[in-house]
């Protein structure tokens, strides 16, 4: 999910990078006249690795820093000879990242759903269980009784752990470590096309994906006053600018002085650092910094590190001096997070459990051929006080 419309050209790569959203649905795929011979869908297909190894944020998460690779990947990526099989590696290749933050740009109609914004479960691993550790509110998981402390035993009717080996088998990989929570939450959110069978602590369900399910129009923000406070609720709209405007009207009709409740529990789709701004310069008079930037790419190319600190600044004739609290959870996700940081680093208080943990900033990376468009973080993030955004805790 992105945080700024800056462009970054690194010609060395011939690649545009642009600094984006991460939507919560990535298109299907279209033909594009006129087609390419197959070498240069393969070009790009190879170039993946390149790409990734030059600009992905996070390397250091994996063996010898550099993006996971096996036989069976090359053997795709080298076998690719038109743009749906580029599509696949694609997704194969980024899938490799276990990274929830990383996707491609289009899709096929049964592609894995995006999770979190497509996702109603929460699963780790504890012990030999596969724990659901919390449950997407009013969600059709939710709707069947499924509760945080059950266990995810099977999908499609293979046990979890088998289902989750067969997941990186597929890909010539291994499971083990962030990987393992990683396709059990993937599993579990199931295919954009179809419903999901999984077996929940006894129980074999059939639930719908979060794609068929839809989701009725919503406004912006839903406002309501609760024990004094003034409640503003965000509906996954951090990425809508529209929203600043309601935002604006919410805060509009609140008394001087009066408790501010800020809700992102549900931003799992994150948003931009225009609409985060707009909302944190309600609550400032001079300008304050309040996350961290680092681009590990710009190093990489040049050997000298990059580093920023991104500021919000009062918004003239818009200022609230109330108290404010912010309520996170699982589905605070990409900016969702930013504000949480944010709001903790201009002394509000954050409340609420874990968030998504979605890593850095996301870029576009486009393939020079096919424009196909692969999304993945380039940049870290930090909170002012240097704690990472996606390791940062509600201090209750």
């Amino acid at each position: 999910m992105p945080d700024a419309g800056l462009r970054h050209s690194f010609t060395a790569m011939r690649i545009l990078l642009i600094l984006a959203a991460l939507l919560p649905f990535a298109g299907p795929v279209h033909a594009q006249t006129p087609d390419l011979p197959p070498a240069a869908f393969r070009a790009d297909a190879l170039s993946i690795e390149g790409l990734i190894n030059g600009q992905y944020a996070y390397l250091d998460r994996f063996p010898g820093g550099v993006m996971p690779m096996s036989d069976v990947l090359r053997a795709e990526a080298s076998a690719v000879h038109d743009r749906s099989s580029l599509l696949l590696y694609a997704e194969h290749a980024i899938t490799a990242l276990a990274d929830h933050h990383a996707i491609t740009g289009s899709s096929f109609s049964d592609s894995r759903a995006l999770v979190p914004s497509y996702a109603d479960l929460w699963i780790e691993t504890q012990g030999r269980a596969w724990r659901i550790t919390a449950v997407r509110e009013g969600s059709p998981a939710e709707a069947a009784g499924v509760r945080p402390g059950q266990a995810l035993e099977a999908v499609g009717g293979v046990a979890t752990g088998d289902a989750v080996r067969a997941f990186w088998g597929e890909l010539g990989l291994e499971p083990g470590g962030d990987r393992d929570g990683f396709a059990a939450r993937v599993l579990a959110a199931g295919r954009r096309d179809r419903e999901r069978d999984l077996t929940i602590s006894g129980r074999r369900l059939t639930l719908p994906n979060l794609y068929a399910t839809g989701g009725a129009d919503r406004p912006p923000l839903t406002v309501s006053e609760t024990g004094g406070r003034r409640v503003i609720r965000f509906n996954d709209s951090l990425g809508d600018n529209d929203t600043v405007a309601a935002f604006d009207a919410a805060m509009a009709g609140a008394r001087p002085g009066q408790p501010i409740l800020i809700d992102v529990t549900d931003t799992a789709s994150g948003g931009n650092t225009v609409v985060a701004r707009a909302v944190m310069g309600w609550f400032v008079t001079e300008a304050r910094p309040y996350q961290i930037h680092n681009l590990p790419s710009e190093e990489r190319e040049t050997g000298v590190p990059r580093q920023w600190i991104e500021q919000v600044l009062p918004r003239p004739g818009k200022h609230h001096d109330g108290p404010v609290t912010v309520r996170v959870g699982r589905w605070t996700g990409s900016m969702g997070e930013g504000l949480a940081i944010g709001f903790d680093a201009l002394g509000a208080r954050v409340e609420g459990g874990r968030m998504a943990g979605l890593l850095g900033a996301v870029y576009d990376l486009r393939l020079e051929n096919s424009g196909l468009t692969i999304k993945i973080p380039a940049e870290r993030l930090y909170a002012v006080d240097g704690t990472p955004r996606e390791a940062f805790e509600p201090r209750r």
